[in-house]
């Protein structure tokens, strides 16, 4: 439940990480001061209020003249802050709610409850900052007009606002900071990926933190391990089909000096499959790797596609959803295209290309009415130099490298192949592409 409600990207909970600790300080402060500190002031705030009250009723007596009540007036909002007033045969009005009132009612009732000794009741004051706080005394209803001040702390406020504007301070420097740590980590994601769909940005370096440096750093070794790698085996595997075909041009060399008969043309025949098998092998070897992405119509070369398939008389029927351009290896992409419905027409008397664009990738559908491959072997037929026909027949396939050419050309551009049931009832090869 707990990683559910954590943000994925690493941004998100590296903020959390950050901001948590800040957020739980802020709470154990507002605990602390309110429920201690602020207690604590208001009560005794409400007593001092109490206390001078209590002196005025006292300095009053029960019978005070009009020049003594007065003179005391005069006196308690000079030097005490309070100003109040002495009605004679009065009652105590009702009491108000708690939200009228505009000043925390319990400290200030239990300290009068408990010194004053007399029937009071609390109302709002004469002025938008004052509390009047009405007493039942023997001369009559004294009302006195108390400042709010006098009853709340005001630094309340500042410490409210000082606790906001400081987290607010903090996580603004939190923010700008882990987006500069996390862009390093995004740009050796970017620098992957595109190495994924074999795009080799030459302007990455590392930048960062140390760790993210030395993750980049071995990156950079590692793609250089891979490139170094897939040239060593193009030109390995380019060197043995050089070599091979040079006693390959002898013997057909050899047999055109002999004339012509049956086994001599079955011996032509074995030495075209043979060279037909060095080609295979030698593009699947060589890859994409002498090639650059360019930007291409996608559209464009499917129609060339199926053009080249239909100029040998084959049913091949094109359907494509808008506009798609993007980069490619443009020769690299058409091998697999034209792999994909080689194979398809081989097994199959009618081929149906289509391609539609999703939100994140474009979908190339090869279908075919063949026999199709049953569901167990349509991810063993990927695997190099297998042939579910086992005859080696040239007429029936080639060296069992087609859908591997083809497959390897659709991961190098960071796409994948994968098979499935045609609607036309034979097999459905599904290109896909990230946009």
């Amino acid at each position: 439940m707990l990683k559910k409600l954590l943000p994925s990207s690493l941004f998100g909970r590296a903020l959390v990480i950050i901001v948590a600790p800040i957020v739980l300080l802020q709470l154990v402060v507002i605990f602390i001061f309110f429920d201690r500190h602020w207690d604590t002031m208001s009560e005794r705030m409400a007593r001092g209020v109490v206390g001078d009250i209590t002196m005025v009723i006292e300095t009053l007596g029960p019978s005070p003249s009009a020049k003594n009540t007065a003179r005391l007036a005069s006196v308690a909002l000079r030097n005490l802050q309070l100003e109040f007033k002495l009605t004679a045969d009065a009652e105590l009005p009702p009491p108000v709610s708690d939200w009228q009132l505009g000043v925390p009612r319990w400290a200030l009732s239990r300290e009068l409850e408990d010194h004053l000794g007399y029937p009071y009741g609390l109302h709002k004051g004469g002025g938008q900052n004052f509390v009047a706080i009405q007493v039942a005394v023997p001369a009559g209803l004294l009302t006195v007009q108390v400042p709010v001040s006098r009853l709340t702390a005001s630094t309340s406020h500042i410490l409210l606002l000082w606790m906001v504007g400081s987290s607010l301070v903090l996580l603004t420097i939190a923010i700008i900071f882990l987006r500069n740590q996390v862009r390093p980590i995004l740009k050796l994601a970017e620098a992957a990926e595109a190495f994924g769909k074999g795009q080799v940005t030459e302007r990455f370096k590392p930048t960062g933190a140390l760790e993210i440096r030395q993750a980049a750093a071995q990156f950079l070794d590692m793609r250089e391990r891979i490139l170094r790698h897939l040239q060593q085996r193009t030109e390995m595997l380019a060197g043995v089909s050089h070599d091979l075909r040079t006693p390959l041009t002898r013997i057909k060399l050899e047999l055109e000096m002999l004339g012509f008969g049956e086994e001599i043309a079955d011996l032509r025949s074995d030495i075209v499959e043979m060279e037909n098998m060095l080609d295979e092998y030698l593009d699947f070897a060589r890859g994409q790797d002498q090639e650059e992405p360019v930007t291409t119509d996608l559209g464009s070369l499917l129609q060339e596609v199926a053009s080249d398939a239909r100029r040998e008389g084959r049913d091949v029927g094109l359907n494509i959803d808008g506009d798609m351009v993007l980069r490619l290896r443009r020769d690299g992409f058409k091998r697999c295209l034209t792999n994909l419905v080689g194979n398809a027409l081989r097994f199959g008397s009618r081929v149906n290309i289509s391609a539609a664009r999703r939100s994140d990738s474009i979908v190339i559908a090869v279908d075919d009415d063949g026999p199709g491959i049953p569901e167990a072997d349509r991810e063993v037929v990927f695997r190099p130099f297998l042939r579910l026909e086992q005859s080696r027949n040239p007429d029936t396939g080639g060296v069992g490298l087609g859908l591997s050419i083809a497959r390897d050309a659709a991961r190098s551009h960071g796409g994948d192949i994968t098979l499935s049931t045609s609607p036309l009832g034979g097999l459905r090869a599904l290109v896909h592409l990230p946009i």
